[in-house]
């Protein structure tokens, strides 16, 4: 499985201290398993990993990375 990430989703791990960009990096290496959910009404679905949300999308083998946010600010 290939994994692609957004210009945001890089620019805010690399924002973060190494514990939680190496937390939130395992948690995508481990996709499709994990605590993920569809999001209503759109083609798109969520990682939740402790206070963060990550959404993402499948094309074919590829896993792309559209953004990595906190859980308040991820859906506004």
């Amino acid at each position: 499985m290939n994994i692609q990430y957004s210009g945001q989703a890089v620019k805010f791990l690399h924002k973060q201290d190494r514990a939680t960009q190496k937390r939130i990096i395992s948690s995508i290496n481990k996709l499709p398993s994990g605590d993920v959910k569809k999001l209503q009404g759109r083609t798109r679905y969520r990682l939740r990993v402790g206070n963060f949300r990550i959404l993402f999308d499948f094309a074919g083998n590829i896993i792309y990375i559209e953004e990595i946010d906190s859980r308040g600010q991820i859906y506004k």
